[in-house]
């Protein structure tokens, strides 16, 4: 599967890293004063080498036991401040660093929830989930540990390299010769690992998609005994997130072969010239002792320089990932107006005119549809009056299903509007569109929740337990009363325990469980059994007299819950009427619901009406 997200070309890490300052923002006090206390952590310890060349020179040199035991102590107590020190940073960044992970997480998911249906579509379930997980994980640690160490250690540089410079300054020039090396070396493969880095986290997003999938779909991998091809499917992106782990890890073997060897050969330098010093009596031995000591302690700081680096890269691929995700558009809550045109509510007959649930020249295409392709639906007008409930019945692809997501605005529409008695949908607030109008879809979806939880999803702030009873019952879903826990039973993860019938009887007692002003069913029966199918049906028949209603429908049972249908035909409304009205005056309705294959030589098309005639198909 590749990967959502082809990067764009160069970007700066440290324009990408700022993008995090938002959420660092209000805990900035705690992790500035973490940094500095790091610092002085860091600095202390180069007070150590300081102290050697005062015990060599003076105690050690003298013979006074007092002044070296007196050096100890005081190397004792410095040891131990630098490690207080070091754990009072630990412990000013580890809740702040905690908080801001939780809250960039929460604000993901939440983002999550407000992208239009568009946006999943597009995305793999997998590459989402790395985001709020795997990237996130880096993003805390970017901030505990290289954001600060950056800094720490860059001072503990300086400072360290202006204490060897003080003591002295011609071996002090011998250790900075490598620095212009390091320098370009590191600008070399910058580039490089921030590539390899972005294709290692992409495919660690197709890798979860792919669990993700095996896990959800078990029951048709091992229904269809496919379960070599998904381990071998499976087996190839691992091997292939080897590879670029292993491309990455070339690049750090490369980069810390530069910034050890040139340190370490110029140490090396500074200890010969320094030897031959000490040795002609131009240098004194505790001035060589601490000198080294000073340089050797600004081994770590210099080493950790490509790792951090490394690290901070890989942190600016997991900040761009993240909000690649964020910068993505939002469905707008914002209602475009909040009254009619001209202010005024409209007239009686205007409103009984509009009332219910009106499609007015509604055209329908997906936003990433090449721009000369047709049309999913177009030129739709259709009208079901208030109270009144309408099937939709079509052939596969003629767009019912797309029709009934315009309403909930699930998908927005790109020609001509939707009103609901005579209010524009796009004039809506979304949370109170949703309110007014419930859905139940072919594809039932259940939740890791009890059936209750799933149940009142469909009316959570006003449905109780006599509300949640009434859709059971409505939807012949009594089964949940016998289930070991009753309603308060959890149906695991996308109901799976459950059987498509009862999957579905839950979703439309989720659909009805609101008594909502509008009704919209995408195929609500298709996975019952007859007898009970006749039993909803009866039961539908009553929730169906009080709200206006949309019904997708395949076959006459569920035609019959209609008061009008309307026949959708390569995305167009192709005749509405009664259900005998169409039988009798419309070949493609009658072949429709004649059940009759499709003809061989032309599997997508209806067969011509002289082939297939309304009276016999009625009859």
């Amino acid at each position: 599967m590749p990967s959502t997200h082809t990067p764009a070309g160069k970007r700066s890490t440290v324009r990408t890293l700022l993008r995090l300052w938002p959420y660092v923002r209000p805990v900035r006090t705690r992790l500035i004063t973490a940094a500095v206390v790091a610092v002085v952590a860091s600095c202390t310890g180069l007070v150590f080498p300081l102290m050697l060349k005062w015990m060599v020179d003076g105690p050690v040199a003298d013979r006074d036991p007092t002044g070296v035991w007196l050096g100890a102590l005081l190397l004792l107590l410095l040891g131990v401040t630098e490690a207080v020190l070091f754990g009072l940073r630990r412990w000013l960044i580890a809740r702040p660093l905690a908080g801001v992970e939780a809250s960039m997480r929460a604000d993901l998911y939440r983002h999550l929830q407000r992208l239009p249906v568009a946006f999943h579509d597009k995305w793999a379930s997998g590459q989402l989930l790395s985001r709020g997980t795997t990237d996130l994980m880096l993003l805390r640690m970017f901030l505990a540990f290289p954001l600060t160490f950056l800094l720490v250690n860059g001072a503990t540089i300086v400072v360290g390299m202006v204490i060897l410079l003080g003591q002295d300054f011609t071996l002090g020039l011998v250790l900075l010769a490598p620095v212009a090396p390091m320098v370009i070396a590191l600008a070399y493969y910058e580039g490089r690992y921030t590539a390899v880095a972005r294709r290692a986290q992409d495919q660690v997003g197709d890798l979860t998609t792919v669990v993700e999938e095996s896990v959800l779909g078990i029951r048709i991998i091992k229904g269809f005994g496919r379960h070599r091809s998904q381990a071998r499917a499976f087996r190839e992106l691992s091997h292939t997130l080897r590879g670029t782990e292993l491309a990455k890890a070339r690049i750090l073997a490369a980069i810390y072969a530069v910034i050890t060897a040139l340190p370490e050969a110029a140490i090396g330098a500074a200890l010969v010239l320094g030897t031959v010093r000490v040795a002609d009596g131009d240098l004194s031995t505790g001035t060589l002792v601490a000198f080294l000591s000073t340089a050797l302690a600004l081994r770590w700081p210099v080493e950790s320089i490509g790792f951090l680096l490394a690290m901070s890269q890989e942190s600016a691929t997991a900040t761009e990932r993240y909000f690649e995700v964020m910068d993505a558009v939002p469905e707008d809550p914002a209602p475009k107006s909040t009254e009619p045109a001209g202010g005024a509510s409209p007239a009686p007959d205007a409103a009984a005119e509009t009332g219910g649930l009106h499609f007015d020249g509604v055209e329908f295409r997906y936003p990433d549809a090449p721009p000369d392709s047709p049309a999913v639906l177009a030129h739709i007008d259709l009208h079901v009056r208030h109270g009144e409930t309408m099937a939709l019945v079509g052939a596969t692809g003629s767009g019912k299903t797309t029709l009934t997501a315009l309403v909930p605005r699930l998908h927005e529409v790109t020609g001509g509007r939707i009103t609901l008695d005579g209010e524009d949908i796009t004039a809506m607030d979304r949370e109170h569109l949703r309110g007014l109008v419930a859905v139940a879809f072919e594809e039932p979806t259940l939740f890791s929740a009890t059936v209750g939880e799933n149940v009142l999803m469909g009316a959570e702030e006003t449905a109780g337990d006599t509300e949640l009873r009434h859709a059971l019952d409505v939807a012949q879903a009594g089964f949940a009363h016998a289930l070991p826990q009753g309603t308060g039973t959890q149906v695991g993860e996308q109901g799976l325990s459950l059987s498509g019938g009862q999957r579905q009887r839950l979703a439309l007692a989720r659909a009805v469980v609101g008594r909502p002003r509008f009704l919209v069913l995408d195929d609500p029966l298709s996975a019952l059994d007859v007898h009970t199918e006749a039993l909803v049906e009866a039961a539908l028949r009553r929730v169906l007299a009080d709200t206006t209603a949309l019904i997708v429908a395949h076959r006459p049972s569920t035609v019959l819950l209609a008061d009008r249908v309307a026949l959708l035909s390569g995305g167009r409304v192709a005749a509405v009427g009664t259900h005998q009205q169409l039988l009798r005056d419309n070949a493609e309705y009658a072949w429709l619901m004649s059940g009759a294959g499709t003809d061989p030589a032309h599997p997508d098309t209806v067969p011509p009406a002289t082939h297939r005639p309304a009276e016999e198909a009625a009859r």
